[in-house]
């Protein structure tokens, strides 16, 4: 029953003073602002306003509507400003999911640029669906998933975050320490310390010992990364990283990087998000900084 247009008009008449200063005021002329105002009366069907001189006074209902309009329009106009914010990519909610222990690692390493850079967005890092993010992002609990798995799904887009080797760690008085590279052979007489996830997710197994039709002597998972890399060094096993994630740790434990395989194990990082959300503003500069994080990283 009461418009926007209606609340703007009592609040116009109020500020100004008189019909003429009003209608200028709205861009109106005079004789559609005072038309628009017999209309409102009628329709609500009570004086809004009276003449006292070339002034105007507002009416007891006049004044309860002027008080509506001093409640009301700031609330919309701080709306309006930021749906537009909205629309412009300047302003929303990135519900980011993390579905590996390096996609998180990835994730810390380039999140305080992201927000720098994107101060109106809100954050929110959804962990519950670690290892199942997929299906949450199927289920829009998050917005976006950082995975190193690409599983084709109608309506889902893929970006390349990072491409990277994987690479075998050990301690530097280890048997393997001082070798170039690690064949299935090898590996397969060590104890493999891994994160605790479902066996066909780890890389090593499925693209390296399996077709070998390998397995380790033993694989122990560890739910922390820093007791992963502190066993490693006092030779409890040997570990599989991501090179850059193994550059960034290791720098005081002094662990041996051994390539694996004659070619390395190369894997990739990547952003799963909705096909019709990929040039979303915000979500496009997400995946900016983090490609830019991650060509730091492999410097």
């Amino acid at each position: 029953m009461i418009e926007h247009s209606h609340l703007k008009i009592i609040q116009a008449l109020h500020t100004n003073g008189t019909l003429t200063e009003a209608a200028n005021a709205l861009c109106l002329s005079q004789p559609a602002l005072s038309h628009q105002i017999s209309y409102l009366e009628k329709k609500l069907g009570v004086k809004l306003w009276e003449r006292e001189g070339r002034n105007l006074r507002l009416t007891q209902a006049g004044l309860l509507l002027l008080e509506t309009a001093n409640q009301v329009l700031p609330v919309l106009s701080q709306t309006e400003k930021t749906l537009e914010a909205y629309r412009e990519g300047r302003q929303g909610i990135l519900r980011i999911g993390v579905e590996c222990y390096p996609c998180f690692e990835w994730l810390t390493g380039m999140i305080g640029q992201y927000m720098r850079q994107m101060p109106g967005i809100d954050v929110d890092i959804v962990q519950k669906f670690q290892f199942s993010g997929l299906e949450g992002l199927l289920n829009h609990h998050i917005d976006v998933l950082i995975t190193p798995d690409l599983v084709r799904k109608d309506n889902i887009a893929y970006e390349i975050l990072a491409e990277y080797q994987l690479v075998l760690l050990a301690a530097p008085d280890h048997p393997l320490a001082d070798l170039p590279q690690i064949t299935p052979e090898l590996l397969s007489k060590e104890t493999l310390l891994t994160f605790p996830v479902p066996l066909e997710r780890l890389d090593i197994l499925t693209h390296f010992l399996t077709p070998a039709h390998l397995k380790p002597a033993q694989l122990k998972p560890i739910e922390s990364l820093e007791i992963m890399l502190q066993m490693t060094a006092l030779n409890r096993g040997v570990c599989v990283l991501p090179e850059w994630l193994s550059d960034i740790k290791n720098k005081d434990l002094n662990l041996r990087k051994i390539q694996i395989g004659d070619q390395g194990l190369d894997q990739k990082l990547y952003l799963a998000l909705w096909e019709a959300e990929k040039d979303v503003t915000y979500i496009r500069q997400f995946i900016g900084v983090g490609q830019k994080v991650a060509e730091s990283y492999t410097v």
